[in-house]
C-alpha cells in the first residue's frame, strides 16, 4: 500500500479536507430514507398515496459520491508521473579584495602598483563572462565599495576612486579582508564563491583565515602586486619605507584557501591562471535534464467527470452539479495580487515587487504605496519606503521609514548610509521664509545641487538647453527584483551601490555640462548696445548666473569623497561597537 502512495503526490493537498462532504452527503441520504410515513399517514391511504420505488436512489448516491470525489481529487493536484525541469544555476560569484594601504602606491610597476591594479580590474570586469562580483577595499580593516551584483560595469565606476588617501586607517590586515569578503557572500545567500586578493605580501594571521574561509566553501586566490625587487614608498605619516612582492607567503595563502596564485603581468596570463574569466557553476556542472518535478495531472479526471455530470440532466440536477461547481472554482490563481489564496509572505512579495517597477518608472507614489503595503517583508520594505519618501522630499518620514528598517535589521548598511544622505539634505535645506515664491524656492534647490540653470521667469521652468533642473539629492535606488529573487541577505544593497555609481557618474556629467555651459555663454556673449539699458530683472538675472558660477568654480573635484564619506561613518560605527 504504501508503494502506491509513494508513487501519487498532490500539488495542492488542501483540497482533501473537501471529502469530509462525502460523509455529511451520506448522512443525510440515510436520514432521508429513514423517514417513515406509517407513523404520520393512516394505512388505508398508504397504498393511494406512496409509489412503489425504482431502486434507482442508492444508484445515484453513489454517481454523487463518485462525482465529488473526482472533483476533489482533480482539485488538488494529482500527479503519479514526473518529468525533467530545466534548471538555471548560478554561476561563481566572485568578490574583488584590494589592497589600498600605503604601500600601494610603490612605484615598482610603473607608474605606481594602485595604477596597474586599477587597470586589472578594469580588465577583469570587462572580460569576465558573467556571475556577481563585489569589490572590496582593505588596509588596517576592510570596507565595501560595491555589493555583489550583476552588472560589472557599476562596479568598474568606482575604480577611479580608489586611493590609500580614502582609508580610515593605515595598515595590512589581509585576514580582515578575507574575512569580510566571505561575509559578503554568506549575507548574499551563496554556499560557494570565490575571493581574489590583490597585495604585495600577506601574513600567517591571513594564511589561518583563508583555511578556514575555504573550508566554509569560499575558495581564497591570490593576485601577487610588486616586484620582487620592490621600491620605496611613503606610509601615512611621511616615512619613508621599501615594500616588494614576497611569493613564498603568498603562494601559501592561495594554497591554505584551496585557490591559485599568480603574479600581476601586462597581459592577461595572470587572469587566465587564476580562473575568474570564466566562472563555473556556484552548484556545480550543470546537467541538460536539469531537476526532475512532480507534474499535475488532474486533468485527466475532467472527462469521467464531465460524464457522471452529464447525468445530472435527469432526476437529481441540483445536487449532481455540485461537484462541477467545485470544478470550476479556481485554484490559487497565480495572476492575482491579493489572491485569498496566497499567503501574507506572498502578497507582500507581490508589492514589493510592484514598488520596485513604479520606482524604476519613476512613480515614487504608487511606489510608496506598494512598499508600504508591503509590511511582511521587514526590513526590506521599510527600507525601499525609505527610499520613495525620499523621492518626493518626504524627508521626515524616510527617515522613521530607515529607523524601521534599522530596527529589523541593525546590519543593514544601505539604510543607515542612506539615513545619513537624508539627514545632510534637511540640514541644507533652511526654513522657507514668508513670501517666497516658487521661483526662490527652485533657484536655492538649484544652488544647492549645483545648478547654474536657476529658475527665473525670464528662462521659465525648463532652463537653458543642456543644464539639469534642481532637486533634492536623491538616495541610492530601491533593489531590483533580480535581487530579491536571488535572495540575497543583502539584497537590497546592489541597486543601493548601482545608483551611488550613476549618481557619482551623473555628477560628473552635469559639471562638464555645466562647464561647456558657461564658456559658450562666455563666447556668445556681447555687452549691449549704447542706446539700450539692460532691465532690472536682467540684471538680477545676470548677477544670480554670475553667483553661481563662481560658487561651482569652489567645488572640488573629489572622486573619492563618496567613499572617503562612507568608510570614515563605517569606521566610527564599528569603534562604537567595538569591534
Amino acid at each position: 500500500m504504501s508503494g502506491w502512495l509513494d508513487l501519487l503526490h498532490f500539488q495542492r493537498p488542501q483540497w482533501l479536507w473537501a471529502l469530509i462532504l462525502l460523509p455529511l452527503l451520506w448522512t443525510a441520504w440515510g436520514l432521508r430514507r429513514r423517514q417513515d410515513w406509517r407513523d404520520v399517514v393512516d394505512p388505508h391511504l398508504l397504498k393511494v398515496l406512496l409509489v412503489p420505488g425504482r431502486g434507482g436512489a442508492g444508484l445515484r448516491l453513489a454517481g454523487v459520491s463518485l462525482a465529488l470525489l473526482l472533483a476533489v481529487l482533480a482539485l488538488a493536484g494529482p500527479g503519479w508521473s514526473q518529468a525533467a525541469q530545466p534548471q538555471v544555476r548560478p554561476r561563481m560569484p566572485l568578490v574583488l579584495a584590494l589592497d589600498l594601504s600605503s604601500s600601494v602606491a610603490t612605484p615598482d610597476l610603473p607608474p605606481s602598483r594602485l595604477a596597474q591594479a586599477r587597470a586589472k580590474l578594469a580588465t577583469l570586469l570587462h572580460e569576465r563572462q558573467g556571475g556577481d562580483v563585489a569589490l572590496v577595499a582593505w588596509a588596517d580593516d576592510a570596507y565595501t565599495v560595491a555589493p555583489l551584483t550583476g552588472d560589472a560595469d557599476n562596479v568598474a565606476l568606482f575604480l577611479d576612486a580608489l586611493a590609500p588617501e580614502v582609508m580610515p586607517v593605515d595598515g595590512h590586515r589581509a585576514d580582515r579582508a578575507i574575512t569580510h569578503a566571505a561575509g559578503l557572500l554568506r549575507q548574499a545567500g551563496f554556499e560557494r564563491g570565490q575571493i581574489l586578493l590583490l597585495t604585495a605580501t600577506a601574513d600567517g594571521r591571513a594564511t589561518r583565515i583563508a583555511a578556514a574561509t575555504a573550508a566554509a566553501g569560499y575558495q581564497v586566490s591570490v593576485l601577487g602586486l610588486g616586484t620582487p625587487a620592490g621600491g620605496a614608498y611613503r606610509d601615512a605619516r611621511g616615512v619613508v619605507r621599501t615594500s616588494r612582492r614576497d611569493d613564498a607567503p603568498l603562494r601559501a595563502l592561495a594554497a591554505a584557501g584551496q585557490g591559485r596564485y599568480a603574479a600581476l603581468t601586462a597581459d592577461g596570463s595572470d587572469l587566465a591562471a587564476i580562473g575568474v574569466l570564466q566562472p563555473a557553476m556556484a552548484d556545480g556542472p550543470a546537467d541538460a535534464a536539469g531537476a526532475r518535478t512532480w507534474l499535475d495531472q488532474g486533468y485527466w479526471l475532467l472527462p469521467p467527470l464531465l460524464l457522471l455530470t452529464a447525468l445530472a440532466f435527469r432526476r437529481g440536477a441540483a445536487l449532481l452539479a455540485l461537484p462541477l461547481l467545485l470544478w470550476l472554482l479556481p485554484a490559487a490563481p497565480s495572476f492575482a495580487q491579493d489572491s485569498p489564496w496566497l499567503r501574507p509572505d506572498q502578497q507582500a512579495q507581490r508589492h514589493l515587487e510592484r514598488g520596485v517597477e513604479a520606482y524604476r518608472r519613476g512613480d515614487f507614489a504608487a511606489a510608496t504605496e506598494a512598499f508600504a503595503r508591503a509590511g511582511a517583508r521587514g526590513a526590506e520594505a521599510q527600507y525601499n519606503l525609505g527610499n520613495a519618501l525620499a523621492r518626493q522630499g518626504n524627508y521626515e518620514e524616510a527617515l522613521q521609514a530607515y529607523d524601521r528598517a534599522l530596527a529589523q535589521a541593525p546590519d543593514m548598511e544601505d539604510a543607515r548610509a542612506n539615513r545619513q544622505v537624508v539627514e545632510a539634505a534637511m540640514r541644507r535645506q533652511p526654513p522657507r521664509q514668508d513670501g517666497a515664491g516658487k521661483s526662490g524656492e527652485r533657484d536655492r534647490q538649484a544652488k544647492e545641487r549645483g545648478d547654474s540653470s536657476g529658475s527665473s521667469a525670464g528662462k521659465g521652468d525648463s532652463g537653458q538647453e543642456g543644464e539639469p533642473q534642481p532637486g533634492p539629492p536623491p538616495p541610492p535606488d530601491a533593489p531590483s527584483r533580480d535581487q530579491a529573487e536571488t535572495k540575497s541577505g543583502d539584497g537590497t544593497s546592489e541597486d543601493a551601490a548601482a545608483a551611488r555609481a550613476r549618481q557619482e557618474q551623473a555628477d560628473r556629467e552635469q559639471r562638464e555640462r555645466m562647464r561647456q555651459a558657461m564658456e559658450r555663454k562666455a563666447r556668445e556673449g556681447a555687452p549691449p548696445d549704447e542706446g539700450e539699458a539692460a532691465a532690472p530683472g536682467d540684471v538680477r538675472e545676470q548677477e544670480r548666473r554670475q553667483a553661481h558660477e563662481a560658487w561651482l568654480q569652489r567645488v572640488p573635484d573629489d572622486p573619492g569623497g563618496l567613499l572617503r564619506a562612507k568608510f570614515q561613518l563605517e569606521h566610527q560605527r564599528r569603534q562604537q561597537e567595538g569591534r
